[in-house]
């Protein structure tokens, strides 16, 4: 069970600030960098399907840990903890640590939850495939936000040594597919490129409140919940997947047309599906052409009619509730996707946006409304949606 403390420290990461010794021109938070780093994963993992040991469930779960292992550790400097894994016993004893810092808070996910948090870390294999797909990922994030920092400094303080060191561990990984199509192909690197755009646009961009999350953050924080609640209702494998995929490539066509709020959208009748319209010809114009087209149908799903619960029935998508799916159609060989628990999870971050500005301080009319007709939506009028119970998630932040 997902519960508000949980969900409270995956928002910290929103706050958390990246190169805090260093000029930044923009702000770089961590919130932002896991995403990028998952997106990167997204495209790794593509060229590397169907290799002997890959498991896409494997490196999102990974992911999480080590982001949460992140929030706990905060600012101990990269050098310090590369240093600390070194020393098996040490690293040992700093990951069972952290363990006990997390435990109040992921225990209500399950025994089996925990410990596969644990054996991530206490039992670390840095040659396991998807370990490697998410180190190189983690790496090539932090070498594109260094990117921005070296433009700023060029001639600072261990500039030099940021970069050689960067690109000595990225060269560790050069035998993965991905990371040489990302150094040969301009439009893979270009699709990376455009997805980390997505951490300068804020949401609620025109309300002031804080902390101020991003369009790429957001669709990290979906993803997440996506996952996690996919497993509360034993989704099958699949499921799971493309919950997550969606969740983590909802908003990219935002990058093409910018956060567009609801009220806009709502304002004049049928704007919706203008918008809609323009955003899937701006996809096929400008991010398809970046990608494999084996790679089409599915980033096509993630942002394209993100919000309906869908299978594959004799070849065709076919729209179908997720209370049907949970019935009939729990299965790999249907190929569903929870468009409404998305949808959910959706409303569901933008009310804590909303809900923790207010808490921190910094409120309006706009936020309070927000936060009362969003929780008013799942608490009466659509309290459960795919055998979730998000009445009971919104009761747990009015305490």
């Amino acid at each position: 069970m997902i519960t508000r403390a949980l969900i409270e420290k995956i928002f910290e990461a929103a706050s958390m600030q990246r190169w805090n010794d260093q000029i930044r021109p923009v702000e770089l938070v961590e919130l932002d960098k896991q995403a990028h780093k998952m997106i990167i994963a997204y495209v790794l993992g593509k060229f590397e399907e169907g290799q002997k040991g890959f498991d896409w469930i494997q490196i999102i779960e990974g992911g999480f840990f080590e982001f949460l292992q992140r929030l706990i550790l905060t600012d101990l400097k990269p050098p310090i903890f590369h240093r600390i894994k070194k020393h098996p016993n040490h690293y040992r004893k700093l990951n069972e640590w952290i363990y006990l810092q997390l435990k109040p808070k992921i225990t209500p996910l399950g025994r089996e939850f925990c410990q596969r948090f644990r054996s991530h870390f206490l039992e670390p294999d840095e040659n396991n495939l998807n370990q490697r797909i998410l180190n190189a990922a983690h790496f090539y994030a932090s070498r594109w936000e260094f990117n921005i920092i070296e433009r700023a400094n060029p001639g600072g303080f261990e500039i030099d040594e940021i970069r050689q060191d960067l690109d000595t561990k990225l060269e560790e990984y050069n035998d993965l597919k991905g990371i040489s199509k990302l150094y040969l192909q301009t439009n893979i690197r270009n699709f990376v490129d455009l997805c980390g755009q997505l951490r300068f646009q804020y949401r609620w961009s025109h309300v002031p409140r804080t902390p101020k999350t991003s369009v790429l953050g957001h669709m990290l924080v979906v993803a997440i919940l996506a996952y996690l609640f996919s497993g509360e209702i034993h989704a099958c494998r699949k499921r799971s997947l493309n919950n997550y995929f969606t969740g983590l490539f909802h908003d990219l066509p935002e990058v093409l047309t910018r956060d567009i709020i609801s009220p806009v959208k709502r304002s004049v009748s049928g704007l919706d599906k203008l918008i809609k319209q323009y955003e899937s010809e701006q996809m096929k114009k400008v991010v398809y052409r970046l990608i494999p087209p084996k790679w089409h149908p599915e980033i096509k799903m993630f942002t394209e009619d993100e919000f309906k619960s869908v299978i594959i029935l004799d070849k065709k998508i076919v729209v179908k509730k997720s209370e049907v799916i949970n019935r009939l159609y729990n299965e790999d060989r249907y190929n569903p996707r929870d468009g409404e628990i998305i949808k959910a999870i959706d409303n569901l971050t933008a009310y804590l946006e909303a809900f923790l500005s207010i808490n921190n301080g910094l409120k309006n009319d706009q936020l309070i409304e927000a936060r009362d007709n969003i929780s008013k939506r799942y608490t009466e009028l659509e309290p459960r949606i795919g055998g979730i119970d998000f009445s009971a998630l919104y009761a747990d932040f009015k305490q």
